[in-house]
């Protein structure tokens, strides 16, 4: 342990040496011993704060240290004052070194045989701060860091050293600086604070566990008033004004900026995406301004509507996803479970679930893209064998469809066969063009899931996310040009440059045509098929989905200008809903539609309306029969 005495010798000796080989040497051997050009400051890191479209704070990502940098003009003047009268006294008066400072600490360790006083000055303390860290303390630590401590007073005015001073100095329940401390004991900016805050928190860095105001009011008290004390001695405060201060109580008010945040599930996505463009490490490090594609009216609405047609308890858990069609952007997240559950996944980016028939469009987009019409007749028994080697189960056994309830749909073109949702016709679409070429079509429309190459993908067996059907029903709504889900619009960075979020280049996933064609099959389910709930009085294009006994159910729809998918289900298993909210049992045409209408009728009634492009011959000129492959054996019983 090297106290103020071991420095004071070593200042001594210094000295001598400058009296007897020259005045400069002293500082010149201390100054041998650093290089402020050679060293790099120790990385603090400060949070990163998060914010909606409008500029409203959604939350912060904290860094390591939750710290937020401030100049002097933003922090109360009172903790300046109040700083210097407990930590250095003298900081205005003296150098680097307060050699007075030093001399007397010396005298005190003399008289009490131990290291009682420190002699550090702010300088000294912010050197150790930027430039050494945790450091033991040995004889070359305390030389570098006074040496350090002069560079930097031969650098920096005074004025700027105390501004770095606050803006570093630890204060306790990880509040590095004095922005991240006002908020953290008080709730309010740091130029907000009283004198009686300000010396609360000034007092603080020399032991902030022994000081913790939450864990010990009244050792946090006592040093306040130590602090009240020696403002009153160095003429920072009158006599009146230090009485009345020191009879108030602390009056804490604990923070939650670091702490609370807003739209926790779109929260972490915005957090995922930071760490996969700028690393894990640059976001630790924080001091990130993140503005995000986030509407907050839209998100608001969207938490509403769900909430609404979801309100008891023990109702089914629900996402909704909200997209710009022609720029990919996130304009809403909302994720609501009734139980008031926080889960630990996000339903809308992680959740993986069965999307039933509102899959049916990929299968649908790969037949006409293979050079079928949607004026192509089909027969819609009932039920169905296919006895396609593709399509056998485990046991080779054909596949066996079946429609919803058992009913015969009859014979029909495919717009009917979408808007009426027939699997046995799906199933035979399937067959036409390959389970794998069902695959490649999804995948290009955005579903990023590993899917296998079945016949059954085409009722939407398999799992995939809320953002991933949004993401692919957004690519049909701008005509087959897919852009990748974006949850950010621009970051400034810790040293102020604005910079957009890097967005991956739009593609082509399908001709205008062909997606021109799916829009108008599509436009047929909201008009006279399983999804006219969803009808808003403008053109919509839209599917239902609902996964087999129920257990989740879907409504994928949009307009030129906004693509929305709304789920519903149980989250952590697969659970019939049976009845929910007065339905039995749940599909999409129900309350996953219904949301979908409350959601997109409130949030586009100041939006113009726009229609879609008619594909060519969307009018049939002479339509024409064709006749499923007569291998398929079919039949007309039905029962529903």
């Amino acid at each position: 342990m090297f106290g103020a005495l071991t420095v004071l010798f070593i200042l001594l000796g210094l000295a001598v040496g400058a009296t007897l080989l020259g005045a400069a040497v002293g500082p010149t051997l201390i100054e041998s011993r650093c290089d402020l050009s050679l060293l790099k400051p120790v990385n603090l890191g400060t949070n990163s704060f998060v914010a909606a479209q409008d500029n409203s704070l959604l939350g912060t990502i904290p860094a390591k240290k939750n710290r937020q940098q401030l100049t002097l003009a933003q922090i109360s003047p009172w903790l300046p004052k109040a700083t210097v009268a407990i930590e250095d006294r003298r900081f205005w008066q003296h150098g680097a070194l307060d050699y007075a400072g030093i001399a007397r600490a010396a005298l005190a360790d003399l008289q009490s045989g131990r290291s009682a006083q420190g002699a550090s000055t702010l300088t000294q303390q912010l050197a150790k701060n930027l430039y050494i860290g945790k450091p033991s303390r040995t004889l070359g630590r305390k030389l570098k860091e006074a040496c350090l401590a002069m560079r930097l007073a031969d650098k920096l005015p005074k004025r700027s050293i105390l501004a770095r001073y606050l803006n570093v100095v630890y204060y306790g329940n990880q509040a590095y600086g004095v922005g991240a401390a006002a908020q953290t004991y008080f709730s309010k900016r740091a130029s907000q604070l009283t004198v009686v805050q300000a010396a609360l928190i000034a007092g603080l860095p020399q032991a902030p566990t022994a000081y913790d105001p939450f864990r010990d009011p009244k050792a946090a008290l006592a040093r306040r008033n130590e602090v009240l004390d020696a403002m009153l001695k160095n003429r920072a405060l009158k006599p009146a004004a230090w009485r009345f201060a020191r009879h108030q109580p602390l009056r804490l008010t604990p923070g939650s900026l670091y702490k609370t945040i807003h739209e926790p599930y779109f929260f972490g996505y915005v957090d995922q995406q930071l760490v996969a463009q700028y690393g894990q490490q640059i976001v630790e490090s924080g001091g990130l301004r993140v503005r995000t594609t986030i509407d907050p009216v839209l998100q608001r609405l969207a938490q509403r509507t769900i909430a609404a047609h979801l309100p008891s308890k023990t109702d089914p858990a629900s996402a909704l996803v909200a997209i710009d069609p022609r720029n990919g952007r996130l304009r809403a997240m909302a994720i609501d479970v009734p139980s008031g559950e926080r889960l630990q996944f996000n339903l809308a980016t992680q959740g993986q679930r069965q999307a039933g028939s509102s899959f049916k469009p990929f299968t649908l987009a790969a037949v006409l893209e293979h050079g079928t019409s949607l004026y192509s007749y089909f027969s819609g028994p009932s039920q169905m064998t296919i006895p396609d080697p593709r399509c056998q189960d485990g046991y080779h056994q054909p596949w066996d469809v079946h429609n919803n309830a058992d009913e015969t749909e009859g014979t029909m073109n495919l717009i009917d066969a979408t808007a009426n949702s027939v699997n046995t016709i799906f199933a035979q679409l399937v067959t036409q063009v390959g389970p794998p070429a069902v695959v490649r079509m999804a995948h290009r429309l955005g579903i990023q899931s590993t899917l296998r190459p079945v016949c059954s993908i085409t009722l939407g067996t398999q799992a995939v996310s809320p953002l991933e059907m949004t993401t692919a029903y957004a690519t049909f709504a701008n005509r087959g040009l897919r852009h990748e889900p974006q949850a950010i619009e621009s970051v400034r960075k810790a040293n102020g440059e604005v910079v957009p979020f890097q967005q991956s280049k739009p593609q082509v996933a399908l001709s205008p045509e062909i997606a021109d064609e799916v829009t108008f099959a599509l436009e047929a389910v909201t008009q006279k098929g399983t999804g006219t709930a969803a009808a808003i009085g403008r053109p919509i294009a839209g599917k239902t989905g609902t996964a087999e006994n129920y257990v989740d159910a879907w409504f994928c729809g949009y307009v030129p200008q906004l693509a929305t998918c709304v789920w519903v289900g149980y989250p952590h298993r697969e659970q019939p809903m049976n009845y929910v909210e007065g339905y039995a049992p749940v599909y999409g045409g129900t309350i996953p539609a219904l949301i979908w209408h409350g959601f997109m009728s409130q949030g586009l009634a100041k939006t113009p309306v726009e229609n879609f492009v008619s594909p060519s011959g969307s009018q049939p000129q002479g339509s024409y029969y064709t006749q499923p492959p007569s291998s398929y054996p079919t039949t007309s019983t039905s029962t529903r």
